[in-house]
């Protein structure tokens, strides 16, 4: 007798995330289906509107990608007009990603991830003497790890408890068995945890100094960048090398620290040695060292075939919205996307909770769409840009991967996994962290023979323009399409790395990466799901880049004129 599990929302991601999963008399999901309940709009907000403003509006589309959406936006006009931007801007800009990817990586790990891997009541057991023992078992300079730091930490969570304040640690699945950490693994991760909470705003600070601000930096123009005289300045420059070492140390000494924990503790655990089931994965190039040298590289990899890595072609990216809240007469190129709403709501059934409204699996269940390359899904982020770049050759990403594969003693295979995907993200980090000095020097090299950080762009009129940009945001792969007619946006596109993961299944019936990913997975107990929180969780799901602007019951949120003459 099957049984269907209902999880909505699923919390500690960014948006409206709901997951069902149909398990069977041994609690093996069979079936598996992802929703999305609120809608994307900005596609739609962008046409008719000046191509300049584009990357200020799309960097909205999220709260946490902001740097990602204004960077693709912007360099999706320039590609559509033609601008070859100066060097020190692209330098600029990558060192602005080398910053947003510190730092969102190590806020998704530790303070969205982390407790799918940490059993916080188990750590208030633990002894700090034999927990700071541990820590350097796995490192001989531990940070945040202490005996009196250990110490401070679980007097502190003890403290939560006491008052019946919980915060972030309330209503978990504390106690399930798939939880592997010892009470004295748990206490350091949960130390490692705290202490994230400082060095994420130094992170962010990182991006500000160019960026102007964080979240929803400022310095992006089309055709450069805007914050020179920070460029020019060496109190600001040395500001972001010393913050940037900060947050490395950080990411060498607690975060790589304990992913090998985990996958000492984690590495029998049959709950997360699975979970990437779709093994076609995709990436493009990004993260500018030098004139024309990128750290990551593009390719398609089909079914987890390592030995062969095909060139992207852009002509090959499709978006399916057969189960999709919208209207459209087929697969379409985002060059010719539609983003027409089309809702159909929910089925009453019986659930583990009882009766609840379900998805309608044989219908459109979802207001993300479902993006295929050459018809076939495939997964975006960290784990496929490693693996791209891995199966490229790419010294720097072959001898991190390998030198990961042997510290933890796991056969290449540990990558198609939830907790190869972990540990991807983990490694990406390590590798943007030492490989951004690069970026960096190059600025400062070049700064000294060129100050130019901006070309102006122009746009007749009379003419229709056409354009893209691909750039690796934390989460994957990241498109935006642009159509310029009249001089004004006449459609608009954003292929996401969430909506590549997180789509429905398209005509042909084949699963996402998300659905895909859970097929198969054994629930300890189906009312308390963590094992699926704990593979969706490894993806980090960003839905409002996938989703925007209605609630449930379809009323209108607001409505606001803005007089250009600034009359209000």
């Amino acid at each position: 007798m099957s049984k269907r599990v209902v999880i909505d929302p699923i919390t500690r991601i960014e948006g409206h995330l709901r997951i069902e999963v149909e398990v069977d008399d041994n609690n093996v999901v069979q079936k598996a289906w992802s929703s999305s309940t609120l809608w994307r709009g900005i596609e739609v907000i962008l046409k008719g509107r000046t191509p300049m403003d584009v990357g200020l509006i799309t960097q909205r589309i999220c709260g946490v990608c902001t740097y990602s959406h204004y960077r693709c936006g912007t360099e999706a006009v320039e590609n559509a007009l033609g601008l070859d931007i100066p060097l020190n801007a692209k330098l600029l800009r990558s060192l602005m990603q080398t910053s947003l990817y510190m730092h969102d990586h190590i806020v998704h790990f530790y303070h969205l991830h982390g407790l799918d891997w940490v059993d916080v009541v188990s750590a208030l057991s633990a002894d700090p003497a034999l927990a700071a023992q541990v820590a350097l078992k796995y490192t001989d300079k531990p940070i945040a790890a202490g005996e009196g730091e250990l110490r401070a930490v679980q007097e502190r969570v003890k403290g939560f408890v006491a008052t019946g304040k919980l915060g972030p640690f309330a209503n978990a699945y504390w106690g399930n068995s798939t939880y592997r950490f010892t009470p004295e693994q748990n206490l350091i991760a949960l130390s490692h945890y705290l202490k994230a909470l400082e060095v994420q705003r130094v992170a962010a600070e990182m991006l500000a100094i160019f960026g102007g601000k964080q979240p929803h930096p400022q310095s992006l123009v089309v055709g450069g960048v805007t914050s020179v005289r920070d460029m020019l300045s060496p109190s600001r420059l040395q500001e972001w090398k010393q913050k940037h070492a900060i947050v490395s140390d950080f990411i060498h000494r607690a975060y790589k620290i304990d992913i090998i924990m985990a996958a000492d503790a984690f590495g029998s655990e049959p709950s997360v040695l699975g979970g990437v089931n779709v093994k076609n994965f995709l990436a493009t190039d990004d993260f500018m060292l030098g004139n024309g040298e990128y750290l990551f590289n593009q390719g398609v990899i089909m079914n987890g075939d390592l030995a062969n890595v095909s060139d992207l072609n852009p002509e090959h990216i499709q978006e399916d919205v057969t189960h999709s809240w919208y209207q459209a007469d087929g697969p379409q190129h985002p060059y010719d996307g539609t983003t027409v709403p089309d809702y159909t709501g929910f089925v009453e059934r019986d659930t583990v909770y009882g009766k609840l409204p379900t998805v309608d699996g044989d219908g459109k269940y979802s207001w993300v769409k479902s993006p295929r390359y050459q018809g076939e899904p495939v997964e975006v982020g960290p784990l496929a840009c490693l693996l791209v770049s891995y199966a490229r050759g790419n010294k720097v990403v072959v001898d991190a991967v390998n030198n990961l594969l042997s510290v933890t003693g796991l056969p290449v295979e540990a990558l198609f996994t939830t907790l190869g995907r972990t540990a991807a993200r983990m490694l990406q980090t390590v590798i943007v962290a030492d490989e951004g000095l690069k970026t960096f020097d190059a600025l400062i090299a070049n700064i000294q023979v060129d100050e130019s950080t901006y070309v102006s762009p122009e746009i007749d009129s009379e003419e229709e323009y056409v354009g893209h940009a691909m750039i690796e945001a934390p989460r994957g792969m990241l498109s935006h399409w642009i159509r310029i007619k009249n001089g004004v946006v006449e459609n608009y596109q954003a292929v996401v790395p969430t909506t590549w993961n997180a789509g429905p299944i398209d005509q042909s019936g084949k699963m996402g990466p998300y659905e895909a990913s859970l097929i198969g997975l054994k629930l300890e107990d189906p009312t308390k799901p963590l094992e699926v929180l704990r593979v969706i969780h490894s993806f980090d799901p960003c839905m409002a880049c996938s989703v925007h602007v209605m609630d449930f019951k379809g009323q209108q949120l607001g409505e606001f004129r803005i007089d250009p003459a600034g009359n209000f």
